[in-house]
């Protein structure tokens, strides 16, 4: 069946979250089946709207228009439901990242002064989360789904039948330019920061994703995402744009279930698969069979996709990966690869409606600084230090933090973090060609750069990697045959058993940067005893 998509107009953005669910099931039909849960459950349009109305009745108890309600659950229809029950009655969704460690998720209750979180007995018992429970109690109330839903009445049950008859006497509309949903930076860099999301940066974000691939997504795809929904890739991509734009949406708990999720993703006849490039490279190497042989796109961002994982899944499933580049400040995706453009090594051109400015890096010659500005992005931070208190962006641009190469084309190719260069004799060394090399010549290993004080040079770069054999001379070789500059190569290799790496997926760049440091100090404390 074909999608007619429109061309990407701002006005289809003036509405809330919500209400953008209510317009889908006018549009496709509430009977039509749209969520496929891990344990089976198909829900309809309907289903999830009238639980959403009366679940959201019961949680709306105790909490006030506005408010940031705490959000603690795994991929999967309860945490949406939940998230659009929260979101019916004016309550704004804060969606806490339960892999943080209790400093970081204390952290993001201040800042966006949360004081009810809301969870499931089931998943705090199967996560094993009774410790960082304890820890959040004395600054926030609990609540569990399991005795919200035993003790609904005869009110809440009456707002999940009236509901989605008659929507407009159960719920408002909310301002589009009012907050939707909260999310958190990882706080690698420090504390984490609240990113405030409006319904219009929202469901600007899932129609210009529409308008930007309308030959790729039809209404009978069926999208596969085990992507955690704390992170805005697994919330907007993974859950919000199937169930906003027609089609059906297959979510898993987990993205570390590297040997269940290939099987999941046969059984459910998924056509795309929503992960990041470690995760999809875990993927393909679980499969014993043709697991991922019925997909005809998988999508990767969060970070760099290595040519080796591309080349793997084509010649495995005969899959076409598509890169998206994006951030949580974007609600999330800036650009991504189209089918019938897709340039390998970047990630695609900008979504309509967005703009783009490049500020020059002193040291950097090819590229800049990349600042962003539409109408997916956020309003503001809110911060530890000012709880409560909206950081509004200076006139509306976001700043990425991004080295961006923008060729003729309007292709985007993201050279690095400016804070993952290393300054080494006056030359800026991008940590993620050093990284590149590696992967490139031990490619089935994983490996991750850091950078480490030099009493002569001021910074050097040191690699981590699991292959045991690493061997530096090695590297030195290859990097020669292959002209590479000899500032891009490490100074030492460790060998390390793992890769730190977030919840998301993405590499934990402050616990690489720390495990490094550790390495280096113990050698060197271990060359000073055998002197």
């Amino acid at each position: 069946m074909a999608s007619l998509r429109s061309p990407y107009d701002p006005r289809n953005a003036e509405m809330g979250v919500f209400q953008a669910l209510l317009s889908a099931r006018k549009e496709y039909g509430g009977k039509k089946i749209v969520l496929h849960d891990a344990d089976d459950r198909k829900l309809s349009y309907d289903d999830i709207i009238r639980a959403a109305f009366a679940l959201g009745s019961a949680l709306k108890k105790g909490t006030k228009r506005g408010e940031a309600v705490g959000l603690m659950l795994p991929t999967g229809a309860g945490a949406i439901i939940t998230f659009f029950a929260i979101n019916a009655y004016g309550r704004v969704p804060a969606m806490l990242n339960f892999t943080a460690g209790a400093r970081n998720v204390k952290a993001a209750l201040r800042a966006a002064q949360v004081k009810r979180i809301i969870t499931a007995h089931a998943f705090i018992e199967k996560a094993e989360l009774h410790e960082l429970v304890g820890e959040l109690k004395s600054e926030a109330e609990f609540v569990y789904l399991e005795d919200v839903r035993a003790a609904l009445g005869t009110r809440q049950k009456a707002a999940g039948a009236l509901g989605p008859i008659m929507p407009w006497a159960v719920s408002s509309s909310p301002d589009p330019s009012s907050p939707a949903v909260i999310l958190f930076t990882s706080g690698t860099e420090g504390d984490p920061k609240g990113v405030v999301l409006s319904h219009r940066n929202i469901v600007a974000n899932v129609h210009q994703i529409l308008a930007h691939v309308p030959e790729a997504l039809k209404l009978d795809d069926i999208l596969f995402s085990p992507l955690p929904t704390f992170h805005c890739f697994g919330l907007t991509a993974g859950a919000l744009l199937p169930l906003l734009g027609g089609m059906r949406s297959v979510l898993h708990p987990s993205p570390l279930q590297t040997k269940l999720i290939p099987k999941r993703v046969e059984e459910t006849g998924a056509t795309f698969l929503f992960a990041t490039d470690t995760f999809l490279n875990q993927y393909i190497r679980a499969c014993t069979g043709n697991e991922l042989g019925n997909l005809r796109y998988a999508v990767c961002g969060a970070e760099r996709v290595r040519d080796e994982t591309r080349q793997l899944v084509r010649r495995r499933f005969n899959v076409e990966l598509l890169e998206g580049y994006g951030a949580t400040e974007a609600a999330p995706v800036i650009s991504v690869n189209q089918p019938s453009h897709n340039h390998h090594g970047t990630v695609g051109r900008l979504l309509p409606g967005m703009e783009v400015m490049f500020e020059p890096v002193p040291g950097i010659e090819k590229g800049g600084r990349m600042l962003v500005r539409g109408a997916n992005v956020m309003q503001g931070y809110l911060s530890p230090s000012k709880p409560g208190e909206l950081q509004l962006l200076p006139s509306g641009w976001h700043d990425t933090g991004d080295i961006v190469v923008r060729d003729d084309e309007g292709y985007l190719t993201i050279k690095g973090r400016l804070k993952r260069f290393a300054k080494i004799g006056g030359e800026m060394v991008s940590l993620a060609v050093v990284e590149n090399c590696a992967s490139t010549l031990w490619r089935d290993h994983e490996h991750a750069a850091a950078v480490l004080p030099d009493k002569r040079k001021g910074e050097q770069i040191v690699l981590l990697t699991t292959f045991p054999k690493a061997d530096r001379s090695e590297l030195q070789r290859w990097a020669q045959d292959h002209g590479v500059n000899e500032l891009s190569l490490p100074r030492k290799i460790f060998q390390v058993p793992a890769i730190p790496v977030l919840g998301t997926g993405k590499m934990d760049i402050g616990g690489v940067q720390k495990l490094a440091a550790e390495i280096a100090a113990r050698n060197e404390a271990g060359a000073q005893a055998a002197e």
